[in-house]
């Protein structure tokens, strides 16, 4: 029988990767007012800060310093800056579904760098699992017709977001989840208002768009990043991994029956490998590197 705590760290995993999902709904819903992504981050980011910035000051958490506190503000203000930039893009010039689908695409990339730069060795089967994601990508882009510029700015998101993940895994574990998170959002925040002496941000104009910008900062970000750390709390890291495979799954599915997009049968093949080979990478056997 599953235990309570195995229960509740899949139920977590699960509201995280749903909340997640919600984003590219809420971002298509936001853009109809005529908000530009600038304006879209700076409430995302602002709102999404200073909440757990509220938290960090309730619980006591200790704040990060030093070089560790630098790395994370870069991580903040350049990486994931720079990821939301190109996945919000991806979403004003392509449809949902894909750019969701184009993201995911960084579990590959990820681990090619670290077998190329780090020089891990990989299993038989993470080999399976990329070769079956690049034939995925090339389905998955292929009809993409005239969204040709959404491919590009999502393909650059998923490519931050692998340089993104990889300094995060080696700054996270030294101050923990909570103050790297909260110092990012901040330095997001912070490098956002800062891109407002040469660039003038379009705000939402109706009530409906400016309910959709803060739910991506509530829903797609705090409840998303909480719920995901508190799921590992009682899951291990690949477990996490794994059931996030559902954050696709759902924007894409919200996509179809919310925003009545439609995919080829092609791009929900490539869609398809592309989560596959992502679960094949998550579960595969790490393999020590030589010493």
């Amino acid at each position: 029988m599953m235990s309570i705590q195995r229960r509740n760290g899949i139920f977590l995993i699960v509201l995280s990767a749903v909340a997640f999902g919600w984003m590219p709904i809420f971002g298509s819903w936001a853009y109809d007012s005529g908000v530009n992504t600038q304006g879209l981050l700076l409430i995302r980011f602002s709102v999404a800060g200073l909440v757990m910035a509220a938290v960090m000051l309730i619980r006591r958490a200790t704040w990060p310093r030093g070089r560790t506190l630098l790395g994370l503000m870069a991580m903040g203000g350049i990486g994931y800056v720079g990821q939301a930039f190109g996945y919000f893009s991806a979403l004003r010039h392509g449809s949902a579904a894909l750019a969701a689908l184009l993201l995911y695409v960084y579990p590959v990339l990820v681990t090619l760098a670290c077998a190329f730069w780090w020089k891990e060795k990989l299993s038989a089967r993470t080999w399976v699992a990329l070769g079956l994601a690049c034939v995925s990508l090339i389905l998955t882009i292929g009809p993409a017709g005239g969204q040709w510029l959404g491919v590009i700015f999502g393909l650059s998101a998923a490519v931050i977001y692998s340089g993104y993940i990889i300094a995060g895994s080696r700054l996270t574990p030294l101050v923990g989840a909570l103050p790297a998170a909260t110092v990012v959002m901040l330095s997001a925040a912070g490098s956002l208002w800062l891109s407002t002496l040469w660039s003038t941000p379009t705000w939402p104009t109706t009530t409906a768009s400016w309910s959709a910008a803060v739910a991506i900062a509530l829903v797609s970000t705090v409840v998303a990043i909480f719920a995901f750390l508190a799921g590992l709390d009682y899951l291990s890291a690949s477990e996490a991994s794994t059931l996030s495979t559902l954050e696709p799954v759902v924007s894409v599915l919200l996509a179809a029956f919310i925003l009545g997009e439609h995919l080829s049968m092609l791009q929900w093949l490539g869609g398809a490998g592309i989560l596959i080979a992502g679960l094949m990478i998550a579960l595969a056997p790490v393999i020590p590197a030589p010493e």
